[in-house]
């Protein structure tokens, strides 16, 4: 939802009945098999029996049956029906049930109450069902039904998702193709280039030696691209008049060997100063 679309809507202001909120009531956690046979349930049909069992100075025993109107609603999976609820208090939260009835079944009953004609509500009722005072956990009995149900969970579970298939038809989504276009347009490209040819060994070096006129380091891919010659031949060639440094700042780059550079040292550059102011002020 934007921002435009969250100052549009409009805030009602909704009554609460607490009618109910002094009334204690019971939050239970039930398994999964449980609340899908409830979920299929008609809801006038009774889905389970709970026995509640006090024997004095012990906690209560309770338990939960559930019945056979439940059972076959689905005869081919076969659950436990005898259950175990472990009960704990609920000291440190204060927890509540709510519900609301729909704007047509509010409106139903707003007219079978009403003694003026057309009075229904035009919005939701809410309501408080009662406090949380007691957390409820089931938990089925350790019989055989409830082994043979872990067991095919557990299967299940352990099923991988894909799948390895034999294909009898062509996938036409994925069609393999014989040759890609960046490989066809490299080959091209070489092509074009033609083979690298060997040239005179004097010609080369002078390509060298213009180009470390301008820098003073460089990597042999920049040198291979500069004089178009193969990397073999171009190192014999880098081993007669440059060095090849292994150490930082310049690791892995070749340089002109001390013969063949023609650098101004710092003493020539102040000798070259001097000699400039001297003329200066004469």
């Amino acid at each position: 939802m934007s921002k435009d679309d969250k100052d549009k809507v409009q805030i009602i202001d909704k009554d609460l009945d607490l009618s109910n909120a002094g009334r204690g009531v019971w939050l239970v956690k039930v398994p999964k098999y449980i609340a899908q046979k409830w979920e299929k349930a008609p809801s006038n049909m009774d889905v389970g029996k709970l026995r509640i069992s006090k024997t004095p100075g012990q906690k209560a025993q309770v338990s939960l049956s559930l019945t056979p109107a439940v059972l076959a609603l689905d005869p081919d999976e076969k659950i436990p029906t005898e259950h175990v609820l472990d009960v704990s208090q609920v000291t440190k939260q204060t927890l509540g049930v709510f519900s609301h009835m729909a704007p047509e079944a509010a409106a139903n009953i707003g007219k079978e109450n009403s003694t003026a004609p057309g009075a229904a509500p035009d919005n939701e009722k809410l309501y408080m069902e009662g406090r949380i005072v007691q957390k409820l956990e089931c938990r089925p009995i350790a019989d055989t039904c409830y082994m043979k149900l872990k067991l095919e969970s557990i299967r299940k579970a352990s099923e991988p998702q894909r799948r390895v298939q034999p294909i009898d038809k062509i996938v036409q989504n994925f069609k393999p193709v014989k040759d890609h276009a960046h490989n066809i347009e490299y080959r091209e490209r070489k092509k074009a280039e033609g083979k690298k040819a060997r040239d005179d060994k004097n010609s080369v070096m002078d390509m060298l030696f213009h180009a470390f006129e301008k820098h003073q380091y460089y990597n042999i891919k920049d040198l291979v691209k500069i004089t178009n010659q193969p990397i073999s031949y171009l190192k014999e060639i880098l081993k007669d008049v440059c060095d090849y440094n292994m150490k930082n700042p310049h690791k892995n780059m070749w340089e002109l060997k001390k013969e063949y550079r023609h650098y101004k040292t710092e003493e020539k550059k102040d000798e070259e100063e001097h000699k400039s102011g001297s003329s200066d002020s004469e």
